[in-house]
């Protein structure tokens, strides 16, 4: 037993090629740039969505606590729970291996000030740099990836 063939697909005829272009295609994302951005957090609701966004951003982040302090690193991990206080972020604290978890009720501001460390590093725009190298007679092209710094 076997599954369908695409030549069993309704609009295919038996020996005609398929064409890529009349696939299914899926319609590309575009990606918010949060990097320096300081968002408002006047509502619960301002503040979740600041702290998903956070958590899908490359970079680190600075959060201010309703205690003065401050913490700095890339959130790793958060638990959206029912309440603010239910609800936390983990940390990987700035120039450490420590993790420290924040719950969302102890927060008062929150910055994008890291770098996103994939900013500008699309398959689109490796591949450009890729035959701009080659046109402008670089040596052994390779294929390995560049440094993120």
């Amino acid at each position: 037993m076997s599954g369908p063939r695409h030549a069993d697909r309704p609009n295919h005829t038996e020996g005609s090629p398929l064409n890529p272009d009349e696939l299914e295609v899926a319609p590309g994302t575009q990606r918010d740039t949060v990097q320096g951005w300081v968002p408002e957090l006047a509502t619960e609701e301002e503040l979740r969505i600041a702290l998903e966004k956070a958590f899908d951003y490359r970079g680190d982040i600075t959060l201010t606590l309703k205690n003065g302090s401050k913490v700095e690193g890339y959130v790793f991990d958060r638990v959206a729970g029912s309440t603010l206080e239910t609800s936390f972020a983990r940390i990987l604290l700035k120039d450490s291996n420590q993790r420290q978890k924040v719950a969302y009720a102890d927060i008062r501001a929150l910055d994008f000030t890291g770098r996103d460390a994939a900013a500008g590093k699309s398959w689109e725009a490796w591949v450009r740099k890729y035959w701009e190298k080659k046109a402008g007679g670089a040596g052994e092209l390779t294929l390995q990836p560049e440094s993120l710094e």
